[in-house]
């Protein structure tokens, strides 16, 4: 059976079982199939959720590629968001916690590979419809087998 793009992003960013446990609530694995099905009232909302879900993916791949404090607050963050149940209560979560965002971006030092990323995390966090969506999921889908987290292999072995 095919995966969807969404679902194999997913995948690729929460490879085990604990980490897949602790941040994909079965509403957010939906959230894509969710999303192709609301009604025109639900879009925003559904849409939303699909926009949080490809960033917590970004955020955890961007956390284990390099290992920063900084993105692993952001990731906690969004997965909070995507606790919220409008998306009035979405901003709210995200506009209070907006330190952590901007500390993202003043206290970090990436490499080529984690500057892909936040580019992509970006995209998605400005997408505002479902075919730039889609771009930025096929993108990251692209990038994320290239990443070298030999670093994580590395630390298992001490």
């Amino acid at each position: 059976m095919l995966v969807p793009p969404y679902q194999r992003l997913l995948q690729l960013a929460f490879p085990t079982e604990a980490d897949a446990a602790r941040y994909l609530h079965p509403t957010t694995l939906a959230a894509y199939r969710t999303f192709e099905q609301a009604s025109p009232d639900e879009l925003p909302f559904r849409f939303e959720r699909v926009r949080l879900g490809v960033a917590l993916a970004l955020m955890k791949l961007l956390s284990d590629l390099g290992d920063l404090e900084e993105s692993r607050r952001v990731l906690e963050v969004l997965h909070r968001a995507l606790k919220a149940t409008s998306v009035a209560a979405i901003d709210a979560t995200i506009t209070k916690e907006a330190n952590v965002f901007e500390r993202l971006y003043t206290n970090l030092y990436v490499n080529e590979d984690g500057e892909q990323l936040l580019n992509l995390f970006e995209r998605a966090l400005d997408a505002d419809s479902q075919p730039l969506m889609d771009d930025v999921i096929r993108e990251a889908l692209k990038l994320a087998p290239t990443l070298d987290f030999s670093h994580l292999d590395e630390e298992d072995d001490d």
